[in-house]
């Protein structure tokens, strides 16, 4: 049942594909979520129900030459926090494959997404519990340039809610080598005729051998909008980002460590894994989150007292568990619990299936 995080979306991408192929599939999750964070906000329950329905359509063919075409697209509802979800459809990805060399366009997947120990290893939401529950262990964080916030995702991903970043990667696999580059650029700026947006260029480079492995991932940014503190440094959340994982099985246990490092955070996360007899996994994380003394310092900015205080919120330690049963038949029972890094309010439980078809 555990299994080392691969970077199952590229090898997807990567397999060879049949002529004239439809596929559909996709899954369901639904259960309760305790967050104790609901305290503080106004009209909102402590105690809601969170759920996703997903369903996915892959459509491939192949040239007499063996050279692969392929798009994705997803339809996706969810709810969480007691808000009651839209369906919606997300921008399509398309692919070229050869080989062991894939590249793709459109609702890209993102080289430093991909990095293997990224998220949670084995976790049926890629995190803790039913949806994942702020994806805590994460170790590269970003911030709001606005509030200063910690925990956003800063590097591009594919999006199942959204038309993704547009961009171009190239994917190739030999052996036990992966390598995946990926590029993108978003529109802004105020001259015609250029995008003049944020760009990003990532690089990964993962090795695996018999059930081990190590990655290294990194970002550039340009275009960004910095962070200007209050005693006048200058932070970018979204430039110069890398992540380092290693992690491997040993029978019924497996472990996982994570670095990352962005312009305003150092963030390590220590993970194990166990199985537990024929059907159940367990899972526990502790993740050491330093954020920056210049971002935790500052008080002021256009006389709004925020970025400290929003900060220190991600600044610590927080901890999580990740308890999996396989119910047969593509049903998963899953339950979390999660204590982050933030001074109060801090608890969150959730409980429920999850169901793949």
């Amino acid at each position: 049942m555990k299994k080392v995080l691969f970077a199952t979306t590229a090898l997807i991408a990567t397999a060879s594909v049949a002529a004239a192929d439809v596929r559909l599939s996709g899954y369901g999750r639904f259960g309760l979520d305790y967050n104790a964070a609901n305290k503080t906000v106004v009209g909102r329950s402590e105690t809601n129900i969170t759920s996703r329905l997903r369903l996915q359509f892959d459509m491939s063919a192949e040239t007499d030459g063996g050279v692969g075409f392929n798009a994705r697209f997803r339809a996706q509802a969810e709810s969480r926090d007691g808000t009651a979800g839209t369906a919606v459809f997300n921008g399509a990805r398309f692919g070229v494959t050869y080989g062991g060399l894939a590249v793709n366009v459109g609702n890209i997947i993102g080289a430093m997404e991909n990095a293997p120990g990224m998220y949670v290893t084995g976790a049926r939401s890629a995190g803790t519990g039913i949806d994942g529950m702020g994806f805590q262990s994460l170790t590269v964080r970003g911030a709001d340039t606005t509030t200063g916030t910690l925990g956003t995702f800063i590097w591009d991903a594919y999006s199942s809610a959204g038309t993704g970043t547009n961009g171009i990667e190239a994917l190739y696999s030999a052996g036990g080598f992966t390598g995946h580059v990926s590029y993108s650029q978003r529109n802004g700026g105020t001259v015609a005729g250029t995008a003049g947006g944020e760009a990003r260029t990532a690089v990964m480079l993962t090795y695996s051998f018999s059930d081990y492995y190590v990655t290294g991932a990194y970002q550039s940014a340009s275009n960004t909008t910095a962070i200007t503190t209050s005693g006048g440094t200058v932070l970018d959340a979204n430039d110069g980002a890398f992540f380092l994982a290693a992690g491997g099985n040993w029978g019924n246990f497996g472990a996982k460590l994570a670095y990352g490092s962005t312009d305003v955070a150092d963030s390590v996360t220590l993970e194990g894994n166990m199985d537990i007899g024929a059907a159940s996994n367990l899972i526990v994380w502790v993740n050491s989150t330093d954020v920056d003394a210049a971002l935790l310092a500052d008080t002021t900015v256009s006389g709004t007292t925020t970025r400290g205080a929003n900060a220190a919120e991600a600044d610590g330690t927080s901890f999580g568990i990740n308890y999996q049963y396989d119910l047969g038949g593509g049903a998963t029972f899953v339950a979390g619990y999660v204590n982050s890094a933030a001074s109060t309010n801090d608890d969150s439980f959730q409980a429920g299936v999850y169901f793949s078809f």
